[in-house]
C-alpha cells in the first residue's frame, strides 16, 4: 500500500512537471500539403527539447488570420505567433504597439542571431529602415512559370523549352488550344504575377517612393503603356480561349495541378502541391516578360508570408518563440523546408546545402525562384511595401474581372484601379500620421 501511495506521489510529481511545459501558440494560414509541412515542423521542435511546445492552430485565408488575431489582440488573447502574409507588412509595422520585433526577441532570448545570415532580399523586405528585423523570414516564395509537359509534348511542343516571353506564351497557349486543351493559360494571384512581379521583373514602378518602401506617402503608377499593354494581351488571349481566368487568389493552383490547365504563373510553393498531387511531368520556368523593354528581366519581388511575435506575452514565452526561431534557421532544417516546399530557402546557407546535395540537378527548375530574387535589386524592384495593400489587390482583382467580362478596357480598368487604390493609400497616411 506504502508503494503504491509512493508511486501516485511521484506519478503527480512528474505530471506536474510536464505541465509545466511552456505552450506557444502559432496561428498559420497554410491547408493541405503546406499545413502538414507546418505541422511537422512543430512536432520535429517539440521532439528536439522538453521546455517548449510549439501548437500550430490554422485559422483560414492570409486575410482571415489576419482579422482574427487583430481581434484576439483587442480582446487580450493574441497568439504569440502569427503568419502575415507580404501585403500585410506595411499594417503590421505600423502596428508598433502589437507587435514585438524579431530582432528584439532573439536578442533577449539569448540566442545567436544574425540578420546577413539570411537571404538579403527576402530579409531586408522586412527590415525596417533603422536595419532591425521586424518579422521572421518563414515562408518566402516568388511568381514562376509552371507547366505541364506531357500536354507541351501532346500539343507538339518542346518539353524542354518552356516559353520564356510573352509572344512565347501565346504562340504556345494557341498550340495547346488546337491539340485539345480547353484551357491553354491561367494564373494565380492576378496582382502579385501581372502588375507588381511584371513590374519589377520588367524594370518599371509599381508605386512610387521605391513602391513604397521609403515612405508611407507613395502613390501608385501602374497604369503606364506598358502594363496597360500586358493587360490588352491578356484580354486578347482571354477573347481567343488561350487565357482563362479561374478566380482570385491561388484558385487557379488547382486547375493546374489537376491537368485541367498546362500552364499558370503563380506562387514557386506550388512545387511541392504539384509533386504530390501531380499525374504528369512538369516544369518550372522564369517568368515572361517583353524583350523589347529595357532592363528586362531584372527580378521578381518576394511573395508568401513571414512570422510576426505579437505583445504581451511573458519573458519566458519569448524565449520559447526565439528557440523556435532558432530551430528553423538550421541549415539542415531551413534546407528540408525549401526542397519539401518551393519556398525560398530562408537562409544563405540553407540555399548552399541544397545546391550542393545537388537537389537542383536532380529537380529541375526549382533554383528558378532563388536565381530570380538574388539577381540585382533597383529601386523599382526591391519590393512593394504599401498601406491597404490588402485593399488595393482586392480593387485591382474587381477592376481586372470587368476586363476579363469585356465591360471594361485594360486602360480604363488600370487608370480607375489606380485611382480607388490611391484613395486607400490616402486613409493609411491619414491614420499613420
Amino acid at each position: 500500500m506504502r508503494h503504491k501511495f509512493a508511486a501516485a506521489v511521484f506519478a503527480g510529481l512528474f505530471s506536474m512537471g510536464a505541465s509545466a511545459q511552456v505552450e506557444i501558440q502559432w496561428w498559420h494560414s497554410m491547408g493541405g500539403a503546406l499545413g502538414e509541412w507546418v505541422n511537422d515542423l512543430a512536432k520535429d521542435f517539440n521532439a528536439s527539447q522538453s521546455e517548449y511546445k510549439i501548437v500550430p492552430t490554422f485559422k483560414g485565408t492570409y486575410d482571415e488570420s489576419m482579422t482574427a488575431a487583430i481581434a484576439a489582440f483587442r480582446s487580450g488573447n493574441a497568439p504569440h505567433i502569427l503568419q502575415v502574409f507580404e501585403v500585410g507588412t506595411a499594417t503590421m509595422m505600423a502596428s508598433k504597439g502589437a507587435i514585438v520585433p524579431v530582432g528584439k526577441v532573439m536578442a533577449d532570448a539569448g540566442v545567436k542571431f544574425d540578420p546577413a545570415a539570411y537571404v538579403p532580399a527576402v530579409a531586408g523586405y522586412y527590415t525596417a529602415p533603422n536595419g532591425q528585423m521586424l518579422s521572421f523570414p518563414f515562408n518566402s516564395s516568388t511568381t514562376v512559370f509552371h507547366y505541364n509537359k506531357d500536354a507541351f509534348k501532346a500539343a507538339g511542343l518542346d518539353p524542354e523549352a518552356p516559353p520564356k516571353t510573352w509572344i512565347e506564351v501565346t504562340q504556345a497557349a494557341a498550340k495547346l488550344k488546337a491539340s485539345g486543351h480547353a484551357c491553354p493559360f491561367t494564373t494565380s494571384w492576378i496582382s502579385w504575377t501581372q502588375l507588381e512581379s511584371f513590374s519589377a521583373w520588367h524594370n518599371v514602378e509599381f508605386a512610387t517612393k521605391g513602391n513604397g518602401m521609403r515612405g508611407i506617402d507613395a502613390r501608385l503608377t501602374f497604369n503606364t503603356p506598358l502594363h496597360v499593354r500586358h493587360i490588352e494581351n491578356l484580354a486578347n488571349m482571354a477573347k481567343q480561349g488561350l487565357f482563362v481566368y479561374k478566380g482570385r487568389a491561388n484558385a487557379a493552383d488547382a486547375t493546374f495541378v489537376s491537368g485541367e490547365c498546362a500552364m499558370a504563373t503563380g506562387s514557386s510553393a506550388l512545387y511541392g502541391n504539384v509533386k504530390r498531387n501531380a499525374k504528369f511531368a512538369s516544369g518550372i520556368s522564369t517568368l515572361p516578360y517583353y524583350p523589347d523593354v529595357e532592363g528586362a528581366p531584372q527580378n521578381t519581388v518576394i511573395g508568401g508570408a513571414s512570422l510576426w511575435v505579437m505583445s504581451g506575452k511573458k519573458a519566458t514565452d519569448y524565449k520559447g518563440v526565439g528557440q523556435f526561431f532558432a530551430f528553423l534557421s538550421r541549415p539542415e532544417e531551413a534546407a528540408k523546408s525549401h526542397q519539401r516546399t518551393g519556398y525560398l530557402p530562408v537562409t544563405i546557407a540553407s540555399y548552399e546545402l541544397t545546391e550542393k546535395s545537388g537537389f537542383y540537378k536532380q529537380n529541375p527548375g526549382t533554383d528558378v525562384s532563388v536565381t530570380q530574387m538574388i539577381r540585382k535589386t533597383t529601386d523599382k524592384s526591391r519590393g512593394i511595401r504599401l498601406g491597404n495593400f490588402v485593399q488595393i489587390r482586392t480593387i485591382i482583382d474587381e477592376e481586372l474581372e470587368q476586363v476579363w467580362a469585356g465591360k471594361k478596357s485594360p486602360k480604363e480598368a488600370l487608370d480607375t484601379a489606380v485611382k480607388r487604390g490611391n484613395e486607400q493609400l490616402d486613409r493609411f497616411l491619414k491614420a499613420n500620421k
